[in-house]
């Protein structure tokens, strides 16, 4: 996975799904069953999308172990597809986000403004640096390292612009023990200010609220940051009028 330049927070992943298997086993990785895989699978009170992503990790652990002849064949190659529903958008409140952006330090409120006003993840803000503020003729935005890799420039408000240029060079949220916070302590920082929702809900407010203005679900998804449309979709809330106004214009 490092060689074909998987991002570390997935190669993290599969590798904890792994252990999670290896520590309920009693035989080797090298004789487990494709009724064992289903059996265990079964056993788990997981979310469809836990759920999924367990089986995408275990598929692809054993058709590497198929590939490199440490078996015959792929004990999960006919692991049954998990179906996950539509997710909801569940973007915070906005009286929320204000008293949140209110009280809390300048280093969380910068975190919290990235997230909410600009839709980054929490593994692209606590990756990002004073160095990845651009300016072109337009004005300031942030150079941006998704997913995959994948790059995008997302424009960035001139209050942040002029806090983060305010900054020391270099990461913008450093760790005590060095390089850059994690994305997962951040979001506990950003929580902490949240009340009942998480961090990830600051992206659902910020894609909400640009295609509430825009309508533009195309534009939404570059600025998210997605691969497809239908992952965006499910990151907007459409206002209760919108719907209103398209029931009222099915009769007609």
């Amino acid at each position: 996975m490092t060689a074909a330049g998987a991002p570390e927070t997935t190669r993290n992943l599969r590798t904890y799904h792994l252990q999670r298997l290896a520590a309920d086993m009693t035989r080797g990785p090298w004789t487990v069953t494709f009724d064992y895989l289903v059996q265990w699978l079964a056993g788990q009170g997981w979310a469809a999308n836990t759920r999924k992503s367990y089986r995408q990790s275990l598929r692809s652990f054993c058709s590497w172990a198929m590939a490199t002849g440490r078996v015959t064949e792929s004990p999960a190659h006919l692991l049954p597809p998990v179906r996950v529903p539509r997710g909801n958008p569940r973007p915070v409140d906005e009286a929320t986000y204000r008293a949140a952006l209110a009280s809390a330090d300048e280093r969380v409120r910068l975190a919290l403004l990235l997230g909410g006003a600009m839709g980054l993840r929490r593994s692209e803000i606590a990756r990002a640096r004073r160095e990845d503020l651009v300016r072109d003729l337009v004005g300031w935005s942030l150079r941006v390292t998704g997913k995959g890799g994948h790059v995008r420039v997302v424009p960035a408000l001139a209050e942040l612009a002029e806090v983060i240029r305010a900054g020391p060079a270099g990461w913008l949220f450093p760790s005590a023990h060095g390089g850059h916070l994690t994305g997962h302590h951040l979001a506990k920082l950003m929580s902490a200010e949240l009340g009942d929702y998480s961090a990830h809900a600051l992206r659902h407010r910020c894609g909400s609220v640009a295609y509430g203005v825009t309508r533009d679900l195309r534009a939404v998804q570059e600025l998210l940051g997605h691969a497809r449309p239908e992952t965006t979709a499910a990151y907007t809330l459409v206002p209760d009028d919108d719907v209103r106004a398209a029931m009222m214009a099915a009769p007609a």
